[in-house]
């Protein structure tokens, strides 16, 4: 096997290992969030997808949930509603809760994204032998279990 181009002399060849994997990771991820249409920013499209899992809810949890400020998320979700992505309304509980959520054109957008994601990724792991595969499909199980333990790193969407 080649060694990592850009691992640091002496680094721990696993942690390499894992940052080249990041690197093809955020590519598949970049390219996929091309099937949206040519408007919908990367951040955006992020937006969209991680407010799809969620569901309908108030933007400051949307705001949590992707790791940024609340005037990050009103000035992302600004242009995805005046595309008719995501839509606003009011908490039942507290009218002076903004809440998001996805729109069907927007669901059929986020729908799109996934599916050629899942496309890059099985074209990737058709590339590994079947019991490399399974190994590698096991590997990222136990590795998004463990980030999920790590509150700076808990899974969000891409």
């Amino acid at each position: 096997m080649q060694p990592l181009e850009n691992a640091a002399p002496g680094a721990d060849p696993d942690v390499a290992a894992l940052d080249g994997l990041t690197v093809v990771l955020v590519g598949i991820a970049w390219e996929c969030a091309h099937a949206a249409p040519p408007e919908v920013s990367f951040p955006q499209s992020r937006l969209l997808l991680i407010l799809d899992r969620l569901g309908r809810v108030p933007s400051s949890q949307l705001a949590a949930a992707m790791g940024v400020n609340a005037s990050s998320v009103t000035r992302l979700a600004d242009r995805l509603e005046a595309l008719g992505y995501v839509v606003r309304g009011r908490s039942p509980g507290n009218r002076s809760v903004v809440t998001l959520e996805v729109t069907e054109t927007g669901h059929e957008i986020v729908a799109r994204m996934l599916e050629r994601r899942q496309a890059a990724l099985g074209a990737l792991l058709d590339k590994l032998p079947p019991s490399q595969r399974t190994a590698a499909a096991e590997a990222a199980r136990q590795l998004v279990h463990a980030a999920a333990t790590i509150p700076a790193l808990g899974p969000a969407a891409l």
